[in-house]
C-alpha cells in the first residue's frame, strides 16, 4: 500500500528470571521507557514502524538460544540486543551468528566475548557485535588504585578455576601480564571452585608472601567468605579490588546480611564504566547520565546500577544502525552497517571501526570504591586517569 510504513522488529534477549535477573532490571527499564521513542524512525526518506519483542533467557544458555530462535523465526527480528553473563551471552550471540541475525551485546570483557565463542579472543564474526572493556583495561585501572597506596604492591589473587580465571591468567590477553608489567607482584595460589569453601591454602600463601592487597573476580558471597577466613587467620588487606558482580552494590548481589557487613567493612574498589556523573547524553532524547539515573530511581524505587547506561546504549546503537542501513529489513545490510558504526551514546562514543577486533567497540574505565553512606553503599569515582572527563566524587580510602 502506497505510503505505508516499513515494519522493523528489535529483539531483546533479557535475563528476566534466574540468577542474572539483576541485569534484566535495567534492560527492562530501557525497554519500557524507550519503546515509545523508538516506535517510529526514518531510514532515509522512508518511515519505519518499530516493534520491540522481548524474550526471557531465564539466565540459562539453552533458554537463551531458544529465545534467539523465537525472535528470529516467530517475531522476525531484524536486530537482537542482549546483555548477560559469561555462559548465557555467548549462547545468545552464537545463536544469532548461526541464524544470521545481527546482534549487539555488552557487559563483559571483549577477550571473554571472543574466547568463550571458540577459544580465540580475536576471532571475527559476521553478524554479532559487542561493546565493553578489556581485561587489560581492568588491570590498568586496578593498578592505578593499588599505586595510590605507594608504589609497587604485592597482590593476592582470588581467581576461580573456570573460564574467567583462565582468562585473567592468560599470558597474552589477560589481567595478570598487564598488572605484572606495572611492577606488581601477583600471588596466585591457583583456581578455586565456586562456591569457595576452604581458602586456607590461598590465605597461607598470601600471608607468607606479604600481600596487603587482594584482587578478585569472585561472587559477593565468596569474597566475603575469603575476607572472613583471612581475618581469622590474622591477615587483613589495605585494599580489595573486585570486578564481576561488585560493580553492583553488594546489597543487591546477596541476600545475606553477613555478606553485606563484610564487604562494607572492606570498602571494595571496582571498575566504573558508567555513572550519573559521566558527561554523556543520550543520542535519542538528550537525557544526561544524571537524569537517566534519577528516572530509574523514581520508576523502580531502587538506586542506579551501572548496567543501566549499557542497556540504554544498546537501544541507541540499534536506532542509529536501523536508521543508517540501506534497508533496515535486510539483516545483511543491518550487520554491514553495524560494522561501520560510530555512535554517540549515554555511555560515551562507541566505534566499531577501530577494534581491537572487527566486532568490538571499547569503553574506557574509571576506578571506583564502595564507601559507606547514610542510604547504603555509595560508589565513589576515585580514579579517572583514563577518563579525565569523568569527575572524581571521592578519594580512595584504604582500610588500614
Amino acid at each position: 500500500m502506497a505510503g505505508s510504513a516499513t515494519r522493523v522488529c528489535i529483539g531483546v534477549v533479557a535475563p528476566l528470571t534466574g540468577r542474572l535477573a539483576p541485569l534484566g532490571e535495567p534492560l527492562s527499564f530501557a525497554v519500557r521507557t524507550l519503546a515509545p521513542r523508538l516506535a517510529r524512525l526514518r531510514d532515509g526518506g522512508r518511515a519505519c514502524q518499530v516493534r520491540i519483542a522481548v524474550r526471557d533467557s531465564r539466565s540459562d544458555p539453552e533458554a537463551a538460544r531458544r529465545a534467539v530462535r523465537e525472535l528470529a523465526e516467530q517475531d522476525g527480528a531484524h536486530i537482537v540486543l542482549t546483555m548477560a553473563g559469561t555462559q548465557v551471552l555467548p549462547a545468545a550471540t552464537d545463536a544469532c551468528e548461526a541464524l544470521g541475525v545481527p546482534c549487539v551485546s555488552t557487559t563483559f570483557p571483549w577477550q571473554a566475548y571472543g574466547y568463550a565463542r571458540g577459544g580465540d579472543p580475536q576471532r571475527a564474526f559476521r553478524w554479532t557485535y559487542h561493546f565493553a572493556w578489556g581485561l587489560d583495561d581492568i588491570a590498568a585501572v586496578f593498578a592505578d588504585m593499588w599505586e595510590r597506596l605507594g608504589g609497587r604492591q604485592t597482590v593476592g589473587c582470588l581467581w576461580n578455576r573456570d573460564l574467567q580465571g583462565r582468562l585473567l591468567r592468560h599470558e597474552r590477553f589477560g589481567f595478570a601480564p598487564v598488572a605484572a608489567a606495572r611492577g606488581h607482584l601477583l600471588l596466585d595460589p591457583g583456581g578455586h571452585p565456586e562456591p569457595a569453601e576452604d581458602l586456607g591454602a590461598h590465605i597461607a600463601r598470601w600471608r607468607e608472601g606479604g600481600a596487603r592487597v587482594l584482587t578478585s573476580a569472585a561472587t559477593a558471597a565468596d569474597l566475603a567468605s575469603c575476607l572472613r577466613q583471612a581475618r581469622a587467620a590474622g591477615l587483613t588487606f589495605r585494599l580489595v579490588t573486585c570486578s564481576r558482580w561488585l560493580t553492583y552494590p553488594h546489597t543487591r548481589t546477596s541476600a545475606a546480611a553477613d555478606v553485606h557487613e563484610e564487604l562494607a567493612r572492606a570498602r571494595v574498589a571496582t571498575l566504573v564504566y558508567w555513572s550519573p556523573d559521566h558527561p554523556h547524553r543520550s543520542s535519542l532524547d538528550g537525557t544526561s547520565c544524571a537524569e537517566l539515573a534519577r528516572a530509574y530511581q523514581e520508576a523502580t524505587g531502587h538506586g542506579w546500577l551501572q548496567p543501566l547506561g549499557l542497556a540504554h546504549a544498546l537501544f541507541e546503537t540499534a536506532h542509529q544502525v536501523l536508521s543508517a542501513a540501506p534497508d533496515p529489513t535486510d539483516r545483511a545490510a543491518v550487520a554491514h552497517t553495524l560494522a561501520k558504526t560510530r555512535a554517540e551514546t549515554v555511555v560515551g562514543p562507541l566505534d566499531w571501526t577501530r577494534g581491537p577486533t572487527p566486532n568490538i567497540a571499547l569503553l574506557p574505565l574509571a576506578g571506583g570504591q564502595w564507601q559507606p553512606a547514610p542510604n547504603g553503599p555509595r560508589l565513589a569515582v576515585v580514579s579517572n586517569t583514563r577518563v579525565p572527563g569523568v569527575p572524581l566524587t571521592g578519594e580512595l580510602r584504604p582500610v588500614a
